[in-house]
This record gives C-alpha cells, sequence and structure tokens, in this order.
C-alpha cells in the first residue's frame, strides 16, 4: 500500500510548478510511467510493421492491381467507414492531448515522465493516422474477406493494453489521487474503440455493394426502365449523399458540388443527380406497401392507423436516428442555461477550482457543436422522411385511383383526386418536421424545470402550473382548428373540381359565352372556402398570440412566486431562469405549430384512408379462359350488370351470346340503348348482379370519346410496345394517319396538347384505333369509332382495319352506320339493356321490329339522294364504270402536288414549332417586384408598417424587461438589491404586459393582411385565366393551372403571410441581438442554387399531376389494354424527378445552416474566452451574463432567419407562379360599349368571309391559307372535307376562340373582329364535336345563365327527344347530371346540346359534326326538328354523313384549308369530276354495299 501512499503525493503534485517526479513507486507496472513508455513503444513497433508490410505489398501490387481492382468492383467492407472513422479519430485525439499538454507543462518544466507521456502521444498518432492511410490507400483494394491478421491482432492487444490503462487510473482515484482530466478521456475513448475494434475484427467481412452500386431495386424490370429513362435527366449520377464518406455527411459537404454548379449556372433538373435505392420511390414503395397489405390482411381494410404504421415503418430507421439526434439537441441546448449562474459568479471573482473559466468556455463550446450537428442532421433526415412518405402516398393513390369502380369514381371526381395527391400527401410529407415535437415538448420542459428547481428551489413548481396552464389554453384552439380545416378542405375540394371541370371544357364555356357565369361559380365556391379559411387563419392568430405570450407569463409567475416565498433573486439565477425560459419559449412556440399541424395530418390521413378504402373494380367479373383452350372468345350466360348495384333495374338484363375466335360482331341500336355499357360490361367496368362472363386472349379498345395522352403522336400509337417499323407503318396505312403526319410540322413527332386538343375529332379518333391495331390484341373492342370521321375516312377505315388488319381477330364494334352491318357474323341489336334481336343482317331483318327500324330510318336517309338528282344510279353506274377508284386517284395525286407547292410556300411564311412548349419558370432571383407586389396587394400595404412597428416594440420591450430583471437584481447573496422587490417585479410585469399587447396586434395585422391578399390573388388569377384566350388552353396542360390553382393557392393562403412575417420578424430578433457578422459570402454562394431547386420542385410537379389526371380520365382505356403497371412506373419516374430537387434542396439548406452554426458557435466561444480573459471588476457580471444569455440562442435565432429567408424564397415562389397567370394576354373585350351591334343582330344571318388566314399560335403553319366564301343568310350550308381540312378551325374562326391572322368575316355587314366577344358568341349559336355536359343538374345544364323558365325548358327537352327520359328521372329538371355527364350516354349527351340550340334560337346556327354520336333514326329526328324551328336561320353543317349535308342549299368543300368547291349540292352532283360527287358515289356504294369479303 506504500506504493499509492507515495503516488497519492505526487499526483496532487501533477499540475504544480516543482520538478518532482510524476510518478514514484515499487511496484513497476502499476506506474504510469512504464505503462506509457510500453505503450510508445508498442506503436513504435506497429509503425514499423506497416511500413515494411506496405513496402511488400507495393512490390507484389504493380503487376496484379488492375485485376485485384476489377475484381471488386462490386463488394464493400461491413464496418469500413466507421472504422477508418475511428482510427483516424484516434489519431486526432491523442494529437490534441499533445498540443493540450504542451501549453500545460512548458512553463513548469519537462520531467521524465511528462516526456514519456508526450512521445506516447505523438507516437499514438502517428500509428493511428499510418493505419488510417493504410486503410484508405490500400487495403480497399485487397481481395481478402476479413481484416488483416496483423490488423486483428493489433486491435486486440490494443483493448487490453487501454484496459490495464484504465485500471490503473481507476486505482490511483479509488486511493484519493488526482489525475489531469485529460487521461480519463485519452483511457476512456482508448478502450471504447478498442472494443469496436475487437467487434470488427470479429465479425467484420466483405458483402456485396447492392446499396451504392444499385440504386433501385434488384431485379426489377422497372429499375432497368427508370435507369434507362434517367439517363438524360440526372444521367447514371446518384446523389453522392449515397456514398459520401461520414465527415462529408457530417458537414454536408457532399452538397459541394451541386451547388458550385449552381452558382456559375441556372440549375436544371439535368443537374440535379438522381436519388438513391434508399430514397427513390422504386426502393420506399415495396417497403410501404408490404407493410400495408400485411397490416390490412389482418383486418381488411385500411384505416389512419394502419396507414400511419405502413408510413413510419417505411422510414422507421431515419425516425430512431432523428429522435437520438433530438433527444442530444434538446440537452445539450439546456446546457448553457445549466451553467450561466456558475459563469456569473466566475466573472464575480468566485472560483472553485484552476482554470474553471476555460473549463466553462470549452464545455460552452462542446455543447454548442453538439447542439448545431445533431439539430442539422435532425432537421435534414427528418425531411427526407417526409419526402419517402409523399412519394409512398402519392404512389398509392396513383395506384387507387387506376383500379377505382364506377360507382366509387362517380362519388370522387378528379378534381378531389388530384386534391389527395396535392395537398394531402404534400402535407403528410411536411408532417415529419413535427413528428417529434410531441414527445420532445415533455422532454424540454422536465429539463427546465430541473434546471428551475436547481435556481428557484420550490417556485420551480409555480413555472410548471404556468407552463401546463399554457399549453391547455390550446385545447379548445387545437380542436377548432381541426374543425376548421377539415370544413376548408372539403370546400377546397368542391372548387378544384369545378375548375378542373371548367378546364377541360373551356372550349365549349367560351363558344357559348358562358365563361365569366362559371367564373362566377368558382367565385362562389371560393368565397365559401375562405369564410372557413377565415376563421382558420384568426384562430391560428389567437394561438400564435397565447403562445409568444406564454414564456413572458410563465416568467412573471415564476418571479411572482419566489417574491411570495421569500426566495432571494440573484442576477445569476435570473439569468440562469431566463435563459431556461428562452428555451421553453421554442416548444412553447411550436407547439400551436405542431397541434394545428397534427390537426391538418390527421384530416389529410382520414381522407387518404377513406380514398384507399373505397371499392376496386371486382375481379372476379370476369372469369378468364387460357388463350387456346376453347374456341369461345367471349361468352354470356344469363348476365345481368348495373353500373348501380344498389339500384333495383339492372343497366344490362338477361345477357346470353356467345362470339367465336375470328368472329365479327356487331352492336347497335337507338340512343341510350346500353351499347357502351355492354363493351364496359365485356371489360370487366361494370359490376356483375348475376350470371357469368367467360373470356379468352388479351384486349384492345377504342372508347367513343378518344382518350389521347399528352406527348407525341408516335408514343400515343405504340402505348408502351417496342417499334416495330414494318407493323408501324401498315397501322399508320390502314388508319389514313399518313396524309396527316405529313401536314403536321413534326410528323409522327408532334406533341399533343392536352386531351389532344391540337388535333381533330377525326384525327384523334384514329390515332386511337391506330394504337390499339398496334398492341396486335386477340380480341378488338370498338365503340363507335366510325362517327368522328368523315364518310370517305369510315369507308377506309372499315375496310383497312376491321376487314383488313382485323380479318382474323375476333372484333366488336358499336356502330350507328346500318352500312357496316352485313359484314358481321353477329349483329346484336340493344334495347333499354336488352338485347332484342341477334343473327346475321337477313335473318334478323325479318324477325323483329327494332332492327326493322334502324334500316328503315337508313334508307330514308338515303332518299334524300333521289330527291337532289333524278338519276342517281346513272351517275353510280357511270362513276363505278369509269372506274371511281382510277379517277379519285388521279385527283388525289393533283391534289398533293399542289399541297407540296403551298406547303413550300408556307415553310417561308410561317415558323413551325411544337404546341406545348415547356413550362416557363423563372431564372434567377426572386425579383424584389414580387414581394413588393405581395407585400403591397392588401390595402396597398397601409398594414406592413404596423405589423413591424408592433414586432419592433415587442422586441424592445422583451430585451427592456430582461435587462431591468439583470441589472435591479443583486449579483450575489451579499450584494445590496438596487431597488425593492416589489418594484422590480411590478415593472418586470408592465413591459410584459406591453410586449403581450404588441404580440396581440401583430398577429391579428399579420392573419389579415394574409388573408386579404389570398382573396385579391386568387380574385385576379382566376379572371386572367378565364379570359386568356383559347390557344392559352391548347398549350397550357391542366396541371399547370391546377397546380397553382391548388398547391400554390394554399401556400398563399396559410403559409406565406406566416413565413414572411417568421421573416421580417426574426430578423427584427437577430438584430436586436446583435448586428450579425459576415454570412453574407455564403449565403450569396448559396442562394442561386437552393433558389433553382425551389423552382425545379414547383416544375416538376405539374407533370406529377398532369399525368395522374390524365391517367384518372383514361383509366377504362388503361385497364382494357393491361397497361396499369406501365403507368404506374412513368408516375413512379415522375414522382422521382420532383422528389430529387426537393431532396437536394433540403441539403443546400442544410448546408448553409451548418456553416453558419459553426460561424456563430465559433464567434460565441471567442466573446466567452473574451469575457474570462478581462480582469475582474472591469465588466459588470450581470450585463456580461445577460450578453451570454442571448448569445446562446445567437446560432438559433441566426439559423432561424436563413431558415425563414429560405423558406420565404421557396414559398414566395408560389406568388411567383400565380402572379405570371396574373399577366396572361386576355381575349378582346367581351363588351365594346362604342361598337355594340343592335338588339336584333344579325337579323339577315348572311356571313361573309373573306381572304381568311388562321394560325393557332405565332409559331404555328397556316391552318386556313386564304379562305373566302359566303354563307347566304337564312339558308342551309354544309362543309365538307377530309378529316384535318380546315372545318372545325373555320368555325373556330366565326365564333373568334381563335383570331384570324389576316382576312376578315363579316356578319351582316358588321366585321365580327370589331365587336365583343359576347356580343358576338352571345348572338350566334353551336352544336359543339365533343357534346358536354356539366355536374349539376338537367336544368343549370341546358340553361347556366338561368334565362329561360320551366316551361320554355319541357318544351326544348320535349323537341329534341329528351323529355320522356327526363320524366321518368326521379328529380326530373333537378336529377343530378355527375362530372362530364358520364350517368348519361353520349347520344343522349348531343341531344342536351341540341337542347341548348333550341332555347337559344339564333339567326346563326352552326352544328360542328352534331349527330356524330346518334343512330340515323334519332339524326332524322334532329334533322326535322332543326328544320321545323331553324328554317328561317343561317345553318351552318360540319358533318361526316353526308345525308346531313345533302339537303343543305350549297356546299362548300375544304381542302388543307383552301375552299375547292362551292356551290349547290345538285350543281356539284351534275359534275361527274366534282369531289363532291366522288365523295357521295364512295358513300353511296358504301351504304348500298355490305363490305362482305
Amino acid at each position: 500500500m506504500d506504493a499509492f501512499d507515495e503516488l497519492k503525493q505526487r499526483v496532487s503534485m501533477f499540475f504544480s510548478q516543482s520538478s518532482t517526479p510524476m510518478y514514484a513507486g515499487s511496484n513497476l507496472l502499476l506506474e504510469p510511467i512504464f505503462l506509457r513508455g510500453f505503450s510508445a513503444s508498442s506503436h513504435l513497433f506497429l509503425l514499423l510493421v506497416l511500413s515494411i508490410s506496405w513496402a511488400c505489398k507495393r512490390l507484389q501490387m504493380s503487376s496484379s492491381h488492375d485485376d485485384s481492382k476489377q475484381g471488386l468492383k462490386n463488394t464493400r467492407f461491413f464496418y469500413y467507414k466507421p472504422t477508418l472513422f475511428c482510427c483516424f479519430g484516434l489519431s486526432l485525439l491523442n494529437l490534441f492531448l499533445c498540443v493540450l499538454n504542451y501549453f500545460y507543462w512548458y512553463r513548469s518544466g519537462w520531467s521524465d515522465e511528462k516526456l514519456v507521456t508526450q512521445l506516447d502521444l505523438v507516437v499514438r498518432a502517428l500509428a493511428w493516422i499510418a493505419i488510417s492511410a493504410y486503410l484508405h490507400f490500400q487495403f480497399s483494394h485487397l481481395s481478402e474477406s476479413k481484416f488483416p491478421v496483423l490488423l486483428r491482432i493489433w486491435w486486440g492487444f490494443f483493448f487490453f493494453m487501454s484496459s490495464c490503462c484504465l485500471v490503473v487510473d481507476l486505482v490511483l482515484h479509488v486511493k484519493h489521487q488526482f489525475l489531469p482530466i485529460q487521461f480519463w478521456v485519452s483511457d476512456a475513448v482508448s478502450i471504447f474503440g478498442g472494443l469496436f475494434f475487437c467487434y470488427v475484427g470479429l465479425f467484420g467481412k466483405k458483402g456485396e455493394d447492392t446499396l451504392l452500386q444499385e440504386p433501385l431495386l434488384i431485379g426489377s424490370t422497372n429499375r432497368s426502365n427508370c435507369v434507362e429513362s434517367n439517363k438524360n435527366n440526372g444521367g447514371e449520377n446518384v446523389t453522392p449523399f449515397s456514398s459520401a464518406s461520414l465527415l462529408s455527411i457530417l458537414t454536408f459537404s457532399w452538397m459541394g458540388p451541386l451547388i458550385a454548379v449552381g452558382n456559375k449556372k441556372t440549375l436544371n433538373l439535368e443537374d440535379v443527380p438522381q436519388l438513391s435505392g434508399d430514397d427513390s420511390i422504386y426502393g420506399v414503395f415495396p417497403v410501404f406497401r408490404n407493410k400495408l397489405d400485411s397490416d390490412s390482411n389482418s383486418g381488411n381494410e385500411v384505416n389512419t392507423l394502419k396507414l400511419v404504421k405502413a408510413l413510419l415503418f417505411s422510414a422507421w430507421k431515419e425516425i430512431l436516428l432523428t429522435a437520438l439526434f433530438c433527444l442530444l439537441n434538446t440537452c445539450a441546448s439546456y446546457v448553457g442555461p445549466y451553467l450561466i449562474d456558475t459563469f456569473v459568479q466566475y466573472l464575480n471573482g468566485r472560483q472553485e477550482f484552476k482554470n474553471e473559466g476555460y473549463i466553462l468556455v470549452s464545455t460552452f463550446f462542446v455543447a454548442k457543436l453538439v447542439e448545431c450537428l445533431t439539430q442539422r442532421h435532425w432537421f435534414f433526415r427528418l425531411q427526407q422522411v417526409g419526402i419517402r412518405a409523399r412519394a409512398a402516398l402519392v404512389t398509392m393513390i396513383y395506384k387507387k385511383g387506376l383500379t377505382l369502380s364506377s360507382q366509387s369514381r362517380q362519388g370522387h371526381t378528379s378534381g378531389e383526386i388530384i386534391n389527395f395527391m396535392t395537398v394531402d400527401a404534400e402535407r403528410i410529407g411536411e408532417f415529419s418536421w413535427y413528428i417529434h415535437e410531441i414527445w420532445m415538448v415533455p422532454v424540454q420542459v422536465a429539463l427546465a424545470l430541473l434546471i428551475l428547481y436547481k435556481n428557484l428551489g420550490l417556485a420551480s413548481v409555480a413555472a410548471l402550473v404556468a407552463t401546463i396552464i399554457v399549453m391547455l389554453a390550446n385545447v379548445p384552439l387545437g380542436k377548432l382548428q381541426e374543425k376548421f380545416q377539415e370544413k376548408l378542405m372539403e370546400s377546397k375540394d368542391r372548387r378544384m373540381k369545378g375548375t378542373s371541370e371548367i378546364l377541360r371544357n373551356i372550349r365549349i364555356l367560351k363558344l357559348q359565352g358562358w365563361e365569366m357565369k362559371f367564373l362566377s361559380k368558382i367565385i362562389e365556391l371560393r368565397k365559401n372556402e375562405t369564410g372557413w379559411l377565415q376563421k382558420y387563419v384568426y384562430t391560428s392568430a389567437m394561438t400564435t398570440f397565447v403562445f409568444w405570450g406564454a414564456p413572458t407569463f410563465v416568467s412573471v409567475v415564476t418571479f411572482g412566486a419566489c417574491m411570495l416565498m421569500g426566495i432571494p433573486l440573484e442576477t445569476g439565477k435570473i439569468l440562469s431562469t431566463l435563459a431556461t425560459f428562452r428555451i421553453l419559449q421554442e416548444p412553447i412556440y411550436s407547439l400551436p405549430d405542431t397541434i394545428s399541424m397534427i390537426a391538418q395530418t390527421k384530416v389529410s390521413l382520414d381522407r387518404i384512408a377513406s380514398f384507399l378504402r373505397l371499392d376496386d373494380l371486382r375481379s372476379d367479373v370476369i372469369e378468364k379462359l387460357p388463350m387456346g383452350s376453347s374456341e369461345v372468345a367471349i361468352e354470356i350466360i344469363q348476365g345481368n350488370f348495373s353500373w348501380d348495384i344498389s339500384s333495383p333495374n339492372s343497366t344490362l338484363k338477361n345477357l346470353n351470346f356467345r362470339v367465336c375466335h375470328g368472329m365479327r360482331v356487331a352492336i347497335c341500336g337507338t340512343v341510350g340503348s346500353g351499347k357502351s355499357s355492354l363493351l364496359s360490361c365485356i371489360l370487366g367496368e361494370v359490376p356483375k348482379v348475376s350470371g357469368a362472363l367467360k373470356l379468352s386472349g388479351t384486349k384492345a379498345y377504342v372508347a367513343q370519346s378518344p382518350w389521347i395522352q399528352s406527348g407525341k403522336i408516335e408514343e400515343n400509337i405504340l402505348f408502351g410496345k417496342e417499334m416495330d417499323r414494318e407493323r408501324y407503318e401498315r397501322v399508320l396505312e390502314a388508319c389514313s394517319l399518313k396524309k396527316d403526319l405529313e401536314i403536321l410540322s413534326f410528323g409522327d413527332q408532334t406533341v399533343i396538347g392536352e386531351r389532344g386538343i391540337n388535333l381533330s375529332g377525326g384525327q384523334k379518333q384514329r390515332i386511337q384505333i391506330a394504337r390499339a391495331l398496334y398492341q396486335d390484341a386477340d380480341i378488338y373492342l370498338f365503340d363507335d369509332p366510325f362517327s368522328a370521321v368523315d364518310a370517305h375516312t369510315g369507308t377506309h377505315l372499315f375496310k383497312e382495319c376491321i376487314l383488313g388488319l382485323l380479318g382474323s381477330k375476333t372484333v366488336i364494334y358499336v356502330t350507328h352506320q346500318v352500312e357496316f352491318l352485313p359484314s358481321a357474323d353477329l349483329i346484336l341489336v340493344m334495347k333499354d339493356g336488352r338485347i332484342t334481336q341477334a343473327g346475321k343482317y337477313n335473318d334478323i331483318l325479318c324477325t323483329g321490329t327494332d332492327f326493322l327500324e334502324l334500316v328503315a330510318a337508313h334508307k330514308k336517309a338515303l332518299s334524300t339522294l333521289d330527291s337532289i338528282e333524278a338519276g342517281p344510279a346513272e351517275n353510280l353506274s357511270q362513276v363505278e364504270e369509269d372506274g371511281d377508284v382510277g379517277s379519285a386517284k388521279e385527283v388525289v395525286h393533283q391534289e398533293e402536288k399542289r399541297d407540296c407547292e403551298k406547303d413550300e410556300t408556307n415553310d417561308v411564311v410561317g415558323l413551325k414549332g411544337q404546341l406545348v412548349q415547356e413550362e416557363e419558370r423563372e431564372k434567377g432571383r426572386v425579383g424584389f417586384p414580387v414581394y413588393w407586389k405581395y407585400i403591397t396587394t392588401a390595402y396597398r400595404g397601409a398594414l406592413v408598417p404596423f405589423i413591424l412597428l408592433a414586432q419592433i416594440l415587442f422586441q424592445l420591450l422583451q430585451i427592456g424587461s430582461n435587462y431591468w430583471m439583470a441589472w435591479a437584481a443583486p449579483v450575489s447573496k451579499d450584494a445590496r438589491p438596487v431597488v425593492e422587490g416589489s418594484t422590480l417585479i411590478f415593472v418586470y410585469v408592465a413591459l410584459a404586459l406591453g410586449s403581450s399587447v404588441c404580440v396581440f396586434v401583430r398577429a391579428m395585422l399579420l392573419v389579415t393582411a394574409g388573408y386579404k391578399t389570398a382573396t385579391l390573388l386568387f380574385n385576379k388569377m382566376h379572371f386572367c385565366i378565364f379570359r386568356a384566350p383559347m390557344s392559352f388552353f391548347d398549350s397550357t396542360p391542366s396541371g399547370r393551372i391546377l397546380n397553382r390553382a391548388s398547391t400554390d393557392q394554399s401556400a398563399v393562403d396559410i403559409s406565406i403571410p406566416f413565413q414572411v412575417g417568421a421573416f421580417a420578424f426574426s430578423i427584427i430578433q437577430l438584430l436586436g441581438i446583435i448586428a450579425v457578422m459576415s454570412q453574407v459570402a455564403w449565403q450569396q454562394y448559396y442562394i442561386p442554387s437552393a433558389r433553382e431547386l425551389s423552382r425545379l420542385v414547383g416544375v416538376c410537379k405539374a407533370p406529377v399531376i398532369q399525368h395522374f389526371a390524365e391517367s384518372i380520365s383514361g383509366s377504362t382505356t388503361i385497364r382494357s389494354f393491361d397497361q396499369e403497371s406501365r403507368f404506374q412506373d412513368v408516375n413512379m419516374k415522375l414522382i422521382d424527378g420532383y422528389s430529387r430537387p426537393k431532396f437536394h434542396s433540403a441539403g443546400a439548406m442544410e448546408w448553409l445552416c451548418f456553416r453558419l452554426d459553426m460561424l456563430s458557435s465559433i464567434t460565441f466561444a471567442f466573446s466567452l474566452i473574451f469575457l474570462i480573459s478581462m480582469p475582474v471588476g472591469v465588466i459588470d457580471p450581470a450585463i456580461a451574463g445577460l450578453a451570454i444569455t442571448y448569445g446562446l440562442n445567437l446560432n438559433m435565432i441566426q439559423a432561424w432567419v436563413i431558415w425563414n429567408l429560405c423558406n420565404m424564397e421557396n414559398r414566395i415562389i408560389s406568388v411567383e407562379r400565380i402572379l405570371q397567370y396574373t399577366s396572361l394576354p386576355s381575349e378582346p373585350p367581351l363588351v365594346m360599349e362604342e361598337n355594340k351591334p343592335l338588339g336584333d343582330w344579325p337579323s339577315h344571318g348572311e356571313v361573309d368571309i373573306h381572304d381568311l388566314q388562321v394560325r393557332y399560335a405565332p409559331h404555328m403553319p397556316l391552318v386556313l391559307r386564304g379562305l373566302t366564301c359566303t354563307f347566304p343568310g337564312g339558308m342551309k350550308t354544309g362543309i365538307v372535307g377530309r378529316t384535318g381540312s380546315g372545318k372545325s378551325t373555320l368555325i373556330q374562326t366565326l365564333f373568334r376562340l381563335v383570331d384570324p391572322a389576316a382576312g376578315q368575316i363579316l356578319i351582316d355587314g358588321i366585321n365580327i373582329s370589331t365587336i365583343g366577344l359576347h356580343d358576338l358568341r352571345s348572338r350566334l349559336s353551336i352544336i359543339p364535336q365533343d357534346p358536354t355536359m356539366f355536374e349539376g343538374t338537367v336544368r343549370s345544364n341546358l340553361d347556366p345563365l338561368e334565362e329561360y323558365t320551366d316551361e320554355q325548358i319541357w318544351e326544348a327537352l320535349d323537341r329534341c327527344q329528351l323529355g320522356e327520359e327526363v320524366r321518368k328521372k326521379e328529380g326530373k329538371l333537378d336529377s343530378a347530371v355527375t362530372e362530364n355527364g358520364e350517368n348519361w350516354s353520349m347520344g343522349q349527351r348531343q341531344l342536351v346540346c341540341l337542347g341548348r340550340v333550341l332555347l337559344k334560337k339564333s339567326k346563326v346556327l352552326v352544328l360542328d359534326e352534331a349527330t356524330a354520336s346518334v343512330d340515323t333514326a334519332t339524326d332524322n329526328l334532329i334533322q326535322q326538328t332543326l328544320k321545323q324551328h331553324f328554317s328561317d336561320c343561317t345553318v351552318v353543317t360540319i358533318a361526316h354523313r353526308i345525308t346531313s349535308v345533302l339537303d343543305s342549299d350549297m356546299v362548300v368543300l375544304l381542302d388543307h384549308g383552301l375552299v375547292m368547291e362551292y356551290d349547290s349540292p345538285k350543281k356539284l352532283l351534275e359534275n361527274k369530276s366534282s369531289s363532291f360527287a366522288k365523295l357521295v358515289a364512295e358513300y353511296t356504294i358504301r351504304s348500298t354495299s355490305s363490305f362482305e369479303n
């Protein structure tokens, strides 16, 4: 024991100036000098061995270096990076201790022991740096499966040696020997390091590096597709984050290259790297789906809880890691307040041990570093979680949208479903920020109370009570917020539903002159929404007031309790308490946000869960038979099907038929008889009530109203298949698309606008047919595709497609053209959902009346030919003898030649370009005008100075109250107080009340200004959109507009006012603390990249929405081609495209914040060193303490300022995007007072067209190229011509949807370009090509402007043959019409359009292929109705059924935008070489022949 007694004496001299040896004693092994010497020798020996090993390896590897490297391309070592980091860390630690010892000992002389210790530390530092270098440069290329034996032996030995050192330290400590702190640190770290190395030595081995090398799911076909498609955007350049070193991850240096690129040029999506496997949707979604499925299997239905569990599970590692960061951050943030009292006492001259000041400064600094690092990574990782959650949810919603049953679809419009994706999923992603706040607040409050208890004793109970009161005050406010949020979302859904319907049908609204009426409907819906918005934001303002006032309230209560209990208040304790309240302020500040966010997120989760619970299409409707197992292609036995299962009446009743492979089946019947429903039933879209439906083979479907994707024509035709050039050319030929593609500037590479907006109806239909043909399916279903094309093209399509290419396939086609029926092997005649007759043409002609009626109506239509010309048979036989085909070919050849010449001249005149351009995005910094416009929109900015004044006063009163407490309280127990205790508290309370009033005023004014601004911006944007010309809608996908109306408007409604406010307030707060240092340089370097990344986020969102909207509307087509998985894959790629800039934007922000945090921490440490270096008494300890109290918050406030600045820049982009749409070019005025036509204009209805030239956009070629003709008043003019000849364009010009590039149109002598649009459009009537109905009632569809009485509406309904149909319905005129009029058949919708015209009774009526969707009998009825009620009107008819124009007074034949022929039909028919005569001949041949093979 003597040794320990002596050691006890020696150790006490460790820091003294004597030159006594550090340790001495009889037991050599227990002497630290021996251990240090032994350690130094061991490390020196290791260095020597490593050097020799390295030299030998270099010689060996020079020959085989390349091979080994090649062999190990895809492998890595588990724990390799942590091991490398650990070795490097040990080296740095030893170096640091060496330098520290040098500063401690250089004054006191160097003893042998000290020299040995220093030598040990130097050799250790060198040895560990050598091991790091060996691991990094040499070992990573070796092909060994474990770490080298030498290293593993060394690590075991090192652990043993470290343990010995620690045991000696402990033995000395037990004997009350004093050891310097650095010895403890060195030995403790070494023992943990040694333990880790032993573990790595035993378990570390090489494995396949699937994560780093393969960023997407292994073996997935999706992966290869995704990588393929992403080669161009972001290339194969996976984010450096996935392979960054530990140091790079800690300091966010992996963001450096991208920020450097952004600083040099404007960032594009190509510059942003791909996401790694863990963050890409391809990695996230399978995990999320599996978890959700496994949960749902147990309880079957998706509910909110299961959704939350699946989301948490898909990112549980990040959530646990951030929870740890969060805890560390909270603990580190309380170190400062805990030590302030000690620091103030130290400055006051009370020193408890030597170097106390430096140890305090070091503790402050280390706590700041920990706080900074943990906060940055906590924030970043949570954003990562949010991005994953949002991506998984959007994918899930998309997947669900594709499989919804028809009944579920009726309950949710596409607008609502888009809202789930744009608003709800986004909100749940944002909630990741708040995920730890729920449990953190109690932890922070508990820590705060511990510090308060240390300082104030029992008065801390008062603080606890006050905190609880404040938090409870939030409960009713939180509940209100949840309620208002729910109502706000419901009303937003209704508005978005209306907006998307209007955007879809904007063409009709403009043609009818109804757009302003529908705008007022949207404004009305918005008013309802803003009612809830107002309640929501004012509740938020109250919450803000409660919580900004909370710390003041808590401190007043606490100090008041101290006075009552007689607890002495000293400066140090007061400052410690104030610093604690400041930190407590943060969870209390964020609590309202958290509560409102929980409320919003819960609403969103409930909405998404209820959507995911909706019924899918039932998979048991169709019984799939293996191909080739039987000759049956389709068979229905005793089938009853109903769109609405709950309805007693089935849609389709008692279906019994059988179709064998290779059969042609025609379905005919009157309007609304269930023809389209029968096709839907074969596709499995209609729920089955009873019976059996068997199907064998793949399907292809052509819908009645064409569904075209925006994208290239080629992509639409290939529809996911590989290009087979020969087959492709055959299909183009069969669908007679070659001629059309020649006309288009870019051929089949032409980009089609949304919903095929830049194609004619016939072109859309033919592209749709081409898509089906190219698929090479077994069964083809055509829903009346020939009605949208002209007679000539219809014949060609039927011959080439159905009889030609599909000759050997099973084809089922719905048709109204009787002439296509004889070539069918089986005809199904439908009436009221039943098959009334079935058989071959001649068989059923004699057996029943329904089919006979259809054929009779067709014959009646043909009889008009006889009335026009006495001998049509002669004409026909003549044509046949001449060989019509030959002469027709000749004419076509001549015309083509003429067209080529014209095209050449046209090329010179017309700039050519794609219709749909890339979405515009501003470049460079967000201009000051955007901010200025935003803050001055409401009340011309009058409230802004008051808001700022309130905040400045609040800040001054806050600082004043703290300064008062620090100055007026005594520094220590024995010091005399400056003022009485009651005065101290009274002044503090007065200042606190003042600051609370300022907060209240500020919160209310801010909310008022924000709300007013949102309303004004909304109204202005929507007015500009509704008044925009048609060309804007043609070239702008509705996704872009909806994105602004939903996401951007949401930001303006709720986020931006608070963001702009928070930025202004934090700046004021920062200035209130100190004038901030040189952060400007980094910020300037960072902001260009961050800003562009934010803009990219906005731009990349629209394609997701647009693709989503398109997929929902074409879900039937997608399902019929079994293309769901391909569409899901495209959706996933688009989601990754959106997540990429979002992920890197988050990284960029943390990159900046980390650097600024470091800067402020170092500044803070230096100021503390400055304070302890000053002699006692020079600086007032109270004021110095107050400075530190604020300094502790410095990096938090600074980060908050930067955070708010960046967030504000990012959010203000929403304002920028909305402002883009508030300055759209407008259509000409609706009314021109100085040029108002007379009330009865047009009285005669004569239309004069002079040299009319029209192009759709300045960069597009001319469509009408100098057209001149006159439509006589009160007469009927028919316009015919091949698809794409300019018929519909002429009509659009007549209604001024497109303004002429040259020439003019006069109606009754008035140039239509000189009068108001409303005056023009309200005096003309049109039955458009695409029959449109809006969601609402029958009444609102016929009379949206509410101008007519019920009697007039019933009269119109009876005239258009719909009276009976409407009387059958429960609600009569108020019976519901669903979105797009889905619950009415296509023909019925067309009749509703006729009803609108009959009500309007205009002098000029345009029929744009108005009877394309109805059967011949109904067509005849419509023609009779028009003859009867529009006999004295000018009727302009575009028709594909020649019979519709044969009874016209004049016929205009258009070709390539020019009038080729213009005369009465009789005269044109007399001239047998006229194109019109050939067209009629073609139609007559077709109508009287049977197309039999």
